[in-house]
């Protein structure tokens, strides 16, 4: 059991807890050596510490070595004790001050101003580490993870879940971060620097909103805050591109994120795309635009030939099955009974084949309009109304569908919102194609 004035290595004096959880504690402690301040993390391994905690740990110890930026604490030293238990720990800087989410809890009110030389603070800090090679990702940005300096300056601490993008090639994953904070990818072990601007948007709304994320509605899992404050518009739509739940219409980079936010007048015409996004490659949807009609024409793209080949296979065993069937009954029936039987059998067997071919042929044509939108099928030219509403868009997203009728796949759609009720249409695309049909439909009502 630890204890305040322990010495720990011969050279940390403990003096006060500043945090623990299940198998840790962080120490201010004094060097001894050297008469300052440090902060001593400690692990102790075994009982609810396992292989991949100490992993993490000593990760976090290697890529401290690396680091060399003033807002990050520096690394000291590393060391283990056997006493009765067996101790790991890390010594870096200490940093004289108060973790935002002390702040809060404190009751402070984040101003609009104050979040943002945060956010750009916290962006220069993140610059430097996604532009390391490799790249180091921290994975666990949040507010009890930001410390406000005593000379008013923004540090980013505990890298206990950080990543550097080379020792994870290849390898298996210990899920990290903080729900609410960590976005969707990093829990399926696939963070990238986005992952990171993520965490920092929702870290900026838990600031201006005063409500954890975590608390916070959702929409189509992306964070609802703007009627929780009264920030200005450009800055909440900032924090938007950061918090979006698709790794690839969020910003990408930490550089450019704080470019934008530097020159928030110059960034919203354009979003954090610095050109249209372009028609995907191979795509065969069609899209033409009008002054009052922007008209999508989507053919069923899962059918394809290979799934024509296998309706095919269906078929012909279906056919077989009939025609026994067909000669079956003939053997017991003459005249009129005869006649009906081979009718029906026909119709039947034309009625599948139709079916068939009207999948693999037929098309969905959108037609949105500034006020509502109407939905056709058309079949070789052949065109019937399969939905319409004269209700206004008021938005346009993708969402998915956890479970098809077709089997478990999760399958996304585009969704067209009205304040009548929702349409859904588009499923089979690719992600790129979801990204680019999205732009040209808020282009053309003047959707954010």
């Amino acid at each position: 059991m630890l204890q305040s004035d322990q010495i720990l290595h011969d050279r940390y004096q403990l003096q006060r807890q500043l945090g623990h959880n299940a198998g840790r504690q962080t120490w201010l402690a004094i060097d001894l050596e050297l008469k300052e301040q440090v902060v001593v993390k400690l692990l102790t391994f075994g009982g609810d510490v396992q292989w991949d905690d100490l992993k993490l740990f000593e990760r976090e110890a290697q890529v401290l070595q690396q680091l060399d930026h003033p807002c990050i604490p520096k690394y000291r030293d590393y060391f283990s004790i056997d006493d009765r238990a067996l101790w790991f720990g890390l010594v870096q800087d200490y940093i004289p001050g108060n973790s935002l989410k002390d702040l809060l809890v404190q009751g402070k009110k984040f101003t609009e101003a104050e979040v943002k030389q945060i956010a750009i603070e916290i962006l220069e800090i993140l610059t430097y580490l996604h532009e390391l090679n490799p790249a180091v990702l921290h994975r666990d940005i949040k507010p009890s993870n930001i410390i406000y300096g005593e000379d008013q300056k923004v540090y980013l601490v505990d890298f206990g879940a950080v990543q550097d993008k080379a020792s994870a090639e290849g390898k298996t994953f210990t899920v990290v971060g903080t729900y609410g904070y960590a976005p969707i990818e990093q829990f399926g072990g696939r963070a990238v620097p986005a992952s990171d601007l993520y965490a920092l948007g929702a870290t900026l709304i838990h600031l201006l909103t005063g409500v954890s994320p975590a608390e916070l509605p959702q929409e189509n899992l992306k964070i609802k805050f703007k009627n929780r404050t009264s920030c200005d518009r450009k800055f909440a739509k900032w924090i938007d591109y950061l918090i979006e739940p698709s790794v690839e219409k969020r910003v990408q980079i930490a550089r450019q994120a704080s470019d934008h936010l530097l020159n928030l007048n110059g960034y919203l015409a354009s979003g954090f795309t610095q050109e249209r996004i372009s028609k995907p490659n191979n795509s065969r949807i069609i899209v033409q635009r009008t002054s009052g009609i922007l008209t999508i024409v989507m053919p069923r793209l899962k059918f394809s030939i290979e799934t024509f080949g296998v309706y095919s296979l269906v078929l012909m065993f279906l056919f077989s099955w009939f025609l026994s069937i067909f000669f079956e009954v003939l053997n017991y029936t003459n005249g009129a009974l005869r006649l009906f039987t081979t009718v029906v059998f026909w119709i039947l067997i034309a009625a599948i084949f139709g079916v068939v071919i009207y999948k693999c042929v037929s098309r969905e044509i959108i037609h949105i309009r500034r006020l509502g939108y109407l939905i056709e099928e058309d079949f070789l030219g052949l065109r019937m109304k399969h939905s319409e509403s004269d209700y206004p868009i008021t938005s346009i997203n993708q969402q998915m569908a956890m479970f098809d009728h077709e089997g478990d796949k999760a399958k996304s759609f585009i969704r067209l919102k009205t304040s009548e009720g929702n349409h859904y249409f588009g499923a089979g695309l690719t992600n790129a194609e979801y990204i680019w049909l999205e732009q040209e439909i808020k282009d053309f009502l003047g959707l954010e």
